[in-house]
């Protein structure tokens, strides 16, 4: 059985590959073949899948720290291991021959996951027929299952799952950043889905189903959100660091054009580099304190309140909008010659950018959250 120290030797030995092929997977558009199967063989992408499928059951911790090192190489690929590794933990929400479907005869399952209720279902003897488009199919490209969200005709909103062939690919992934991961959209044309494999969103989002209570560690009753913040969050500090040390090469190595001041001789620019390099460790800390506290929470049984939701939400917002921060200041120090193509700086600023945006970790949405719950007012949003 892999250990933390293991899996944490395996990422970093591919993290300089990863780097070496991230201008070509942005080129692509999509994550190279050889990159998922390196993730796979090394057991990246079965960290935590249970025992009972031949995963390793590993910590969140775990997870943390390999996707943060996969992430300072590639935000796109860091993105890929999050979900397919995420997403792992996310298919125990199933029934018990769900999963067996899900791992047969590997330790592992490659799911793009969409919540948007976005396709039609309709009941059928012994399941539902599903029928739509959905969007933002992360995983989509080397996926050999999928689960989507769908509005059945009783007004219910179910998440499904497929196999990946009963799907069609949409070419839909034309993006200025997190190229690399290849979230096209995908279509489902009346695709059956037996009744073992279809669930209410609000028990999926919940967490605490049949399927995860097939496994003895309590990370598997976790709700939703709170996980998916332990999922993505390492993404952002990853790829802060994988920005700062980009900065810390450029500060060695540049000369100004005019002057032909050497910049690792100028103080401001020393200050500027020592900022970087507290602001990531400080994401680094920040993402691992919440982790742990995930973790403590759900090892003691206890019940995540709305105030606990909040509060993980508003303290997600804030480290992806400090990454963002962190990131923006980098570039504008780093000197117009950065923003070519080939300069990693410019792609972890823009993939940092972006990935700020995204509707779980918004910052203004996550600070709303937090400043209402402050004043005794509800929620305005189902992402807690």
């Amino acid at each position: 059985m892999s250990d933390h120290a293991e899996l944490v030797g395996r990422a970093r030995d591919l993290a300089p590959v990863i780097a070496e092929r991230a201008a070509d997977a942005e080129a692509m558009r999509r994550p190279p073949d050889e990159t998922i199967r390196e993730l796979i063989d090394a057991e990246l992408i079965s960290i935590l899948v249970p025992r009972r499928w031949g995963g390793l059951q590993g910590s969140l911790h775990t997870h943390r720290e390999v996707v943060e090192i996969i992430s300072a190489a590639c935000m796109s690929t860091g993105w890929i291991l999050a979900f397919y590794s995420g997403h792992n933990w996310m298919a125990l929400k199933f029934s018990e021959e769900a999963q067996a479907e899900f791992f047969d005869g590997k330790n592992y399952a490659l799911i793009p996951v969409t919540t948007a209720p976005t396709i039609r279902i309709e009941p059928t003897d012994g399941g539902v027929i599903a029928s739509g488009r959905s969007p933002w199919g992360t995983g989509i490209v080397h996926a050999d299952w999928v689960c989507t969200g769908g509005r059945g005709s009783d007004g219910e909103i179910y998440i499904v799952a497929m196999r990946a062939e009963e799907t069609t690919l949409v070419d839909s992934w034309h993006m200025a950043a997190m190229s690399g991961t290849g979230s096209n959209d995908f279509e489902i044309h009346d695709v059956f889905i037996p009744e073992h494999r279809v669930l209410r969103l609000l028990d999926f989002v919940n967490g605490d189903t049949p399927g995860a209570r097939l496994h003895d560690d309590p990370m598997y009753l976790l709700p939703l959100m709170p996980f998916i913040y332990c999922e993505a969050m390492p993404v952002f500090s990853g790829g802060l660091r994988g920005a700062t040390a980009a900065f810390e090469h450029i500060v060695k190595n540049r000369v100004r054009t005019h002057s032909r001041a050497v910049v690792a001789d100028d103080k401001l620019a020393h200050a500027q580099l020592g900022e970087a390099a507290a602001a990531a460790l400080v994401a680094e800390r920040l993402v691992a304190d919440q982790v742990r506290e995930t973790i403590e929470l759900a090892a003691s049984g206890h019940a995540f309140s709305l105030d606990d939701r909040i509060r993980f939400k508003a303290q997600a917002g804030f480290v992806v909008d400090h990454c963002r921060r962190s990131v923006n200041d980098i570039i504008h120090h780093s000197g117009t010659s950065n923003f070519a193509d080939d300069s990693p700086v410019q792609r972890f600023f823009r993939d940092i950018n972006m990935l700020a945006t995204h509707a779980f970790f918004e910052s203004d949405m996550c600070r709303e959250q937090m400043g209402r719950s402050l004043l005794g007012l509800k929620p305005t949003t189902p992402l807690i």
